[in-house]
C-alpha cells in the first residue's frame, strides 16, 4: 500500500520528538501529532520547571545558612509572580527550540489529538492520516482518585501556573513528585503538610534512605504525617470557590488549607486513543509492548511513560534511540533498565543508581554494605542541622559496586558520574584506588573503609 507517511508520531514529548527528528533525519517522511506544548510533560510541566522551581525555593534556605558566614541583616521578599512568570518564557523559548529542531529536520507538526482510526490511520481534528508505523508516546498524566470533594484539589500540572501561593497547603503523596512539591512549598514560606497513608513515604527507595531523607524533610519544615489519609474536602465558604478548604481525615480530624495537591501517582495516557480500534493490547492501564517496544498491532509501536516501565526523561530518549536502530539497522533492542541512575528533587535531594540493599537480598546477591552520614563542611558554619547520607553496596563475589545511594547537597549532580562507573561494573578496589577531590561530600565514596561497614541489625 501507499501511505502518507513512512512514521506518524502520536506525542512530541522527549520520546516522540528524539524518534521523529532521527526518523526523519534517516529519510523517513514522518509527521508528529501533539495537543499540547512541544516538549511534553518534561519540559511543560515536569522536570523542568519544577528544577526551576526548586532553584527559587533554595534560596529561603540560603538567606539562613548565610548568617554563619558573616552575612547579617540578610532581608529579602519573595514575589511568587516573577518566577512563575520567568519560568513561563523559559519554557516558551524551549517550545521553540523544540519546534525548530523538528522542521529543520522535515517533520510535519500537527497540532490536536491523535486518536486511532485503524492500524495505519489516526485521525487529528477530523483529517485522517496513514503512515507504514505509528509511533505511540503520548507518555502519562496525574492520577487523582475519586472521592467526596476531589474536584477540589489540583494536580502537579496546575502547581506551575498557580495565580497566588497559599498561606497553608497540603500535599497527599508519598512519591518523588510529593516530596518534591512539598520541599518546594516549605522553601517558598508555605506552611506545608506532607500527608501519606503508607507507613513511609518513597516506595521502592533504598530502606536507609527513605528513613534518612524523611527524617531531613521534618528537620526541614516539612509537616509529615503518615498512615493519613483524606475523607473528604469542602469549601469553607461555599461562595468563595477559590477560598480555603477544609480537609477531614479518616482519623477523624479536621484542618483547614488554602491549597491542596494530590501528587498520588501518573498513569499511561491511553483513554483518549481509541486503542481498540488498531488492536492494540493493554496491560494494567499501560500499551503492552515486546522486546523492540512492539505492540500487539505490527505497525505500531509505543515507547515511553505509555508503557510504564521506568518513567523517566532520559529513558524514554533512550528508548526512542533503541527503536531507530531497530527500524534503520535490524538491531533487535537491548534496552537495559538496571542501574538507570535517577536524582529526587527534594530538599534534601536524593541520587541513586543500582539495586538498594533489599532489593539485593531479594536477587539473592552475597553482599556488603558501606554507609556513613555526617554534617557536609558548609554546614559547619551555617548553623544548619542538615546532614549528609552515603551508602554503597558490593557484591562479594565479584566485588562490583551493584548500588549506590546519596541524600544530600548535589546528590543528582554526583550520582550521574556514580552511574557511568556502575555501569562500566567498577569495583570496589576501583574506588578505592580513585583519588578523591578534596574537600567535598563526592570524595566519601572513594574513601568507604573497613569503619564504614554497616553492621547486621
Amino acid at each position: 500500500m501507499s501511505y502518507q507517511y513512512d512514521l506518524f508520531v502520536i506525542g512530541a514529548g522527549s520520546g516522540g520528538v528524539r524518534a521523529s527528528r532521527i526518523a526523519a533525519g534517516k529519510g523517513y517522511k514522518v509527521a508528529v501529532a501533539e495537543a499540547s506544548a512541544l516538549g511534553g510533560t518534561c519540559v511543560n510541566i515536569g522536570c523542568v520547571p519544577k528544577k526551576l522551581f526548586v532553584y527559587g525555593s533554595e534560596f529561603s534556605h540560603s538567606f539562613k545558612d548565610a548568617k554563619g558566614y558573616g552575612w547579617e541583616n540578610v532581608s529579602a521578599e519573595f514575589n511568587w509572580a516573577t518566577l512563575r512568570d520567568n519560568k513561563t518564557a523559559e519554557i516558551q523559548r524551549l517550545n521553540g527550540i523544540y519546534q525548530s529542531m523538528l522542521e529543520k529536520a522535515g517533520v510535519n507538526i500537527i497540532n490536536g489529538y491523535a486518536r486511532f482510526v485503524d492500524a495505519h490511520t489516526v485521525e487529528v481534528n477530523g483529517t485522517h492520516y496513514t503512515a507504514e508505523k505509528i509511533l505511540v508516546a503520548v507518555g502519562g498524566k496525574p492520577f487523582i482518585p475519586e472521592f467526596t470533594g476531589s474536584e477540589l484539589v489540583v494536580s502537579s500540572n496546575e502547581m506551575f501556573f498557580l495565580d497566588s501561593l497559599p498561606k497553608k497547603a497540603l500535599v497527599v503523596g508519598g512519591g518523588y513528585i510529593a516530596v518534591e512539591f512539598a520541599g518546594i512549598l516549605n522553601g517558598l514560606g508555605v506552611d506545608s503538610t506532607l500527608a501519606y497513608r503508607g507507613e513511609q513515604l518513597l516506595r521502592g527507595f533504598d530502606q536507609d534512605v527513605r528513613d534518612f531523607a524523611q527524617a531531613e524533610y521534618k528537620k526541614s519544615g516539612v509537616d509529615v504525617q503518615l498512615n493519613t489519609d483524606v475523607e473528604s474536602i469542602q469549601l469553607v465558604d461555599s461562595n468563595q470557590p477559590d477560598g480555603d478548604r477544609l480537609v477531614r481525615f479518616k482519623d477523624g480530624r479536621e484542618e483547614i488549607f488554602g491549597l491542596i495537591l494530590y501528587a498520588t501517582g501518573r498513569v499511561p495516557y491511553t483513554d483518549t486513543l481509541d486503542l481498540d480500534k488498531a488492536g492494540i493490547e493493554q496491560e494494567k492501564g499501560a500499551i503492552k509492548v515486546d522486546s523492540n517496544f512492539k505492540t500487539s498491532a505490527p505497525s505500531i509501536f509505543a515507547i515511553g511513560d505509555v508503557i510504564n516501565r521506568l518513567q523517566l526523561t532520559p529513558v524514554a530518549i533512550g528508548e526512542a534511540m533503541a527503536l531507530i536502530s531497530y527500524w534503520f539497522e535490524g538491531k533487535d533492542v537491548t534496552f537495559d533498565y538496571d542501574n538507570v541512575p535517577t536524582a529526587v528533587f527534594s530538599q534534601p535531594q536524593i541520587g541513586t543508581v543500582g539495586l538498594g540493599e533489599e532489593e539485593a537480598e531479594q536477587r539473592g546477591y552475597d553482599f556488603r554494605v558501606y554507609q556513613t552520614d555526617f554534617r557536609a563542611m558548609k554546614h559547619t558554619l551555617s548553623g544548619s542541622t542538615e546532614r549528609t547520607f552515603m551508602k554503597m553496596v558490593v557484591d562479594n563475589k565479584t566485588d562490583k559496586v551493584i548500588g549506590a545511594h546519596m541524600v544530600g547537597d548535589y546528590a543528582g549532580e554526583i550520582i550521574q558520574g556514580l552511574g557511568v562507573a556502575v555501569k562500566a561494573g567498577a569495583t570496589k578496589e576501583d574506588f578505592d584506588s580513585t583519588v578523591g577531590v578534596h574537600p567535598t561530600s563526592a570524595e566519601e565514596f572513594v574513601t568507604f573503609s573497613e569503619a564504614s561497614l554497616k553492621k547486621p541489625s
